[in-house]
């Protein structure tokens, strides 16, 4: 008791619900690899005696994991709940809905996603100049065949970002690619203005420098050139 005769406030930790803590644990050892994608969890009985809880809470759990996408149920004799195997896409596809739902806000203004689309792409301009091959460069130029062909806003700026998806690629780095494409598609949703006709010459001949210098086994080139051409076109998204 205090001098006035009023209970002490004392710092309280509130537990989380049985089934969110089962999840959190089952989730750390899918993260950690401690339960590898394919491996089948435990009967939903065997689980529920290790953690000391229900079925039911078990059951609950299993759905916050399912919901997440780590983990997916199967019926049948060979049926069971099993860690899933993640695609690329999927991870993609999970970024770009977060960017999406966050972009424009004081948590993720223009600016940052400008730059670090810039901190992704200007180093990976350089490894693509390391470790192209003949098809990267093939593809490069089919690319930039068909942006100057294009017309339109929206046609020009699916060629543009083909183009830089074949300069990640070509970086031989896989997660660079995953974490490009949720921002391309972000910018160009949210951010693009209307038709300029100038700009999209200006990245014409921006791309074909970047190209040049890939080409060439020039990495440091390739970095300075992808610089330019990046802020070159910050003028073409909005607020």
């Amino acid at each position: 008791m205090t001098e006035g005769g009023a209970a002490p406030s004392l710092p309280v930790t509130r537990l989380r619900p049985a089934y969110q803590q089962v999840a959190d644990q089952l989730r750390d050892l899918i993260l950690d690899g401690s339960l590898a994608p394919g491996d089948r969890l435990p009967p939903e009985n065997e689980i529920g005696g290790n953690f000391g809880v229900s079925r039911s809470t078990v059951r609950e759990a299993l759905r916050v994991l399912t919901s997440q996408g780590l983990v997916r149920t199967t019926r049948g004799t060979t049926g069971g709940t099993f860690v899933c195997r993640i695609a690329p896409d999927q991870i993609s596809d999970y970024l770009e809905v977060g960017l999406g739902l966050m972009s424009g806000s004081d948590d993720l203004p223009l600016v940052a996603i400008l730059e670090a689309r810039e901190l992704l792409e200007v180093p990976a301009a350089a490894l693509a100049a390391e470790r192209r091959e003949e098809r990267h460069l093939e593809a490069l130029r089919t690319a930039m065949d068909r942006e100057k062909r294009s017309r339109g806003r929206s046609s020009k700026f699916r060629e543009h970002r083909d183009f830089h998806n074949v300069v990640m690629d070509a970086s031989g780095n896989g997660l660079l690619t995953m974490m490009t494409e949720p921002v391309f598609h972000v910018l160009r949703t949210r951010f693009l203005k209307p038709e300029q006709p100038e700009f999209w010459s200006l990245v014409d001949d921006d791309h074909q420098l970047i190209i040049d210098r890939i080409e060439a086994g020039d990495g440091p080139g390739a970095s300075a050139a992808m610089r330019t051409h990046l802020g070159n076109i910050r003028g073409a998204y909005r607020e």
